[in-house]
């Protein structure tokens, strides 16, 4: 419909080293994901050749220690590179989203000699991990777990359910949240669990409405053992665990959002300033003018709630609320472009010649991984009025 090639987004990196960072990525995104990424995703082909390349470019592991196989970046430039990867392709942009999540607690509550034996692997080394904390009757209330880790010698046996888990049955390694005591989250421990353990099995991968790419499953540990060396953190520390890493978390799914609503205001502006009507391109008119000002307005917002949300997690200030506003908004924001780009295109945004309607089904589950959007208003209002009375 036009030559017209979307702008590149105008970025303030902190350093050389992050632009030069940068440049790699977009490099690898052109060359290696974005061809490829209409095809794969309607196919539902899982690119796990793309996530060998960034492991063994250094971006798998871009916001940890160094001295482990990480990046040592700043968060503000990790977010960065996540939103270049989703506008290419979601499935790949929110993968290290969820790998990053699932090193979380090893990096930040491991002891030193887990640490030194399992993060380079899982950093630099070309393993793909994945993140259990949901099940089927706890996803929200996530305190209510019941899958269960008993205490037998030196090992613990992990028995139940995760669901709704990226990666299930293609990850090389968990980081499962397990019940060891008390009801209630006092009674959580995390376990860092192989991919390969006898008896952990994944059930058949969801059919979802976008993202067909990434393979979402039931994990079911049948009497999993595992040794106590694989315990992280104390025994009870699992969910303050939990809820560390989903602070971040919730940062890596805005980020993947903006990059999803960047690429729909893409093309809807390539394709509004190559179609003609009336003897003008459409983007004369002043109705999908405004249209495009506003997605771009919102996008904006965006990217700089989540950057704001990132510099204080970087400069060691408190971020939790920071985060949920940034998640909130930014899903929200991706939901509300990607309706508007396939309005722009017309009854074309309704077809799959066009990537505005794939977009658009893969925004609407950003709203809802990593906690629901309802929930991150929970929070945000808990730190404005405190915990709600019962």
């Amino acid at each position: 419909m036009t030559d017209r090639a979307p702008q590149l987004v105008e970025r303030h990196l902190p350093t050389e080293e992050s632009r030069q960072l940068v440049a790699l990525v977009r490099d690898i995104v052109s060359k290696e994901i974005a061809p490829r990424t209409a095809e794969e995703e309607e196919a539902g082909t899982f690119p796990r050749e793309v996530f060998t390349l960034l492991s063994g470019s250094g971006l798998l592991g871009l916001p940890y220690d160094s001295a482990y196989g990480g990046g040592d970046q700043p968060y503000e430039v990790y977010l960065q590179v996540l939103e270049e990867l989703a506008a290419a392709r979601l499935t790949v942009g929110l993968g290290v989203s969820v790998h990053s999540l699932a090193c979380h607690a090893l990096a930040g509550y491991g002891t030193e000699e887990q640490r030194t034996a399992h993060l380079p692997a899982m950093l630099s080394g070309g393993l793909l991990g994945a993140y259990c904390l949901s099940e089927p009757s706890s996803g929200s209330d996530a305190a209510s777990l019941r899958t269960k880790a008993v205490r037998d010698g030196d090992d613990w046996v992990i028995t139940g359910t995760k669901a709704w888990i990226t990666h299930g049955g293609i990850a090389d390694f968990y980081t499962v949240l397990a019940r060891t005591g008390v009801e209630g989250p006092r009674g959580i421990t995390a376990f860092l669990v192989p991919g390969d353990a006898e008896g952990l099995n994944a059930a058949v991968p969801e059919k979802k409405m976008g993202m067909k790419g990434s393979p979402t499953a039931q994990l079911n540990f049948d009497g999993v053992r595992i040794g106590d060396d694989r315990r992280i953190g104390e025994e009870g520390q699992g969910f303050a665990i939990a809820l560390s890493a989903l602070d971040s978390g919730r940062l890596g799914i805005a980020a993947c959002a903006i990059g999803v609503a960047q690429a729909a205001l893409d093309e809807a502006v390539g394709y509004a300033t190559g179609r003609r009507q009336f003897g003008r391109p459409i983007a004369d008119f002043q109705g999908l003018r405004f249209m495009l000002a506003d997605m771009a307005t919102q996008i904006e917002a965006g990217r700089a709630l989540y950057l704001e949300a990132a510099r204080r997690r970087d400069a060691g200030e408190s971020f939790s609320r920071q985060a949920a506003m940034a998640k909130l908004f930014c899903t929200d924001t991706a939901m509300r472009v990607t309706v508007d780009a396939v309005q722009v295109l017309g009854g074309y945004g309704y077809t799959l010649d066009f990537p505005v309607e794939r977009l658009m089904r893969e925004a609407k589950v950003l709203q809802i991984v990593e906690g629901t959007n309802q929930i991150q208003r929970m929070v945000i209002a808990r730190h404005l009025a405190g915990p709600e009375t019962r």
